[in-house]
């Protein structure tokens, strides 16, 4: 009998022993936001850091006459996010009506700015383009600042939509926007009330950066060098994607290196229109929108976020799409 409680005793040693291997093993895997990151179908991603806190601001993925508002959602660790329904809504806008879409939103000055396309106009003589809404609050609510679109009609040829803000290391503000093959740049004012003259006197500096471009332009810059990043292909579509270039300055010339976001047929389709976190230590994320597998609705897309690296040069690397998303990552550590 005691032989036999001996080997009872060291079995259950081995097996406690071994769950202990398994919990330690799952303690040791951290936590991972999963993609799709937002519940429901959002498009266009908006990745903004204010504070300690990520902010993702994005598209209603809905037919143009049901896009009549925005949600937000933020995180302090890029896994756990919390929705901020109806931050902006089109009642506050006295001159839309449908189809807002391709958020930017700022902090200039104490406040929010939360740039916007609406009722996608074809022609000058439509009501509509780029506006800019303010809040006290990233969470908004926010409301119409100027009573009528910032940019309201066509130049060079560009549709205005899919606008983007960068600031430059002298705080000078430029937006950056374009749809039908065309891109422009314009020097905001302070206030944002309005545009003014480039360098060279013009007020729209078209900077197209190849015959692919089509939309949801970004610009950053990082280690001197200005960065441009793009889509191309048509949003719907299985070939939207995600391209760049690299110049010395924010006006160009650019040139197209390649893309570097696209669709995996084992994970997703239809990757693009995207944004970029960069945390104090330089490490980088895209928020982009794709198209879970098996979905053929235009309109079903979800937003997600994978990690983007450079190499030694300063390229940026292919990125990987992937369903795990990323680790958790509070900001300032941990």
């Amino acid at each position: 009998m005691r032989q036999g409680g001996i080997r009872v005793l060291a079995l259950a040693a081995v097996i406690s022993l071994g769950a202990f291997a398994v919990q330690a093993a799952h303690a040791a895997k951290p936590a991972t936001s999963g993609n799709p990151i937002l519940p429901g179908w959002y498009a266009d991603p908006e990745a903004a850091v204010f504070g300690d806190t990520y902010w993702i601001y994005p598209t209603t993925s809905k037919p143009y006459a049901e896009q009549r508002y925005f949600d937000a959602f933020s995180s302090k660790d890029l896994v756990n996010w919390t929705k901020h329904p109806g931050v902006l809504k089109i009642e506050a806008i006295t001159w839309a009506k449908e189809a807002l879409w391709a958020p930017s939103v700022v902090e200039n000055g104490g406040k929010y700015y939360f740039f916007f396309s609406a009722n996608d106009i074809k022609n000058d003589s439509e009501v509509g383009g780029i506006g800019v809404a303010v809040a006290d609050k990233p969470e908004g609510p926010y409301r119409d600042l100027l009573g009528k679109p910032l940019i309201g009609t066509f130049h060079n040829g560009a549709q205005p939509i899919d606008q983007t803000l960068f600031q430059d290391d002298d705080g000078t503000w430029y937006m950056i926007y374009g749809g039908w093959k065309h891109a422009n740049l314009v020097k905001l004012k302070p206030d944002f009330t309005g545009i003014e003259p480039l360098p060279d006197g013009t007020l729209y500096k078209e900077i197209t950066p190849a015959p692919e471009y089509v939309e949801g332009s970004l610009m950053f810059k990082r280690n001197g060098r200005y960065y441009y990043m793009w889509s191309e292909g048509g949003w719907g579509e299985p070939d939207y994607s995600v391209a760049y270039a690299i110049a010395e300055s924010p006006l160009g010339p650019f040139k197209r290196i390649g893309k570097v976001l696209q669709s995996d047929p084992k994970v997703a389709t239809s990757a693009g229109h995207h944004s970029l976190i960069r945390t104090p230590d330089d490490q980088w994320y895209i928020v982009y929108h794709r198209r879970p597998l098996g979905e053929t609705s235009r309109h079903h897309r979800a937003t997600a976020i994978d990690r983007m690296y450079f190499d030694d040069q300063g390229r940026i690397l292919p990125i990987q799409i992937t369903a795990e998303g990323v680790p958790a990552r509070r900001l300032g550590g941990g």
